[in-house]
């Protein structure tokens, strides 16, 4: 887990006394490196009793297509490159801004699979 709240040090680099300790509201959760295969989601209680549907894999992407104004439901084949982390597209990584290879053309991903668990894509125009 990472702790995402501020740090020990000072811009200038001397050291900062906190005022208190880390709280467990501000520690981080693993990444969920959303990969390509039969789909599989988990939920994840988050604060306020809200919930979040991190994906794990995903085989599907809603992809829209601007010049009809239409959107279909597709298999994704893979993930061409993705702006987030270069190592992502080896691993076949599904992040918001990537550029995934479907069934009807490439697409860029714009939902975040992690956080809301589902694929949305636009068509890439050529």
């Amino acid at each position: 887990m990472r702790w995402q709240g501020k740090s020990r040090r000072k811009y200038t680099g001397g050291r900062l006394h906190l005022n208190r300790r880390k709280m467990e509201h501000e520690a981080g959760r693993p990444a969920a490196d959303t990969t390509i295969g039969e789909t599989r989601r988990r939920k994840i209680r988050t604060r306020g009793s809200n919930v979040k549907m991190r994906l794990l894999r995903c085989e599907f992407a809603n992809v829209a297509d601007p010049r009809s104004g239409t959107t279909k439901t597709v298999k994704i084949i893979t993930v061409k490159e993705n702006p987030a982390n270069p190592f992502y597209a080896r691993r076949n990584i599904t992040t918001k801004g990537a550029v995934i290879e479907t069934e009807i053309g490439d697409a860029v991903v714009t939902s975040r699979p992690g956080q809301v668990g589902i694929v949305n894509a636009v068509l890439k125009s050529s």
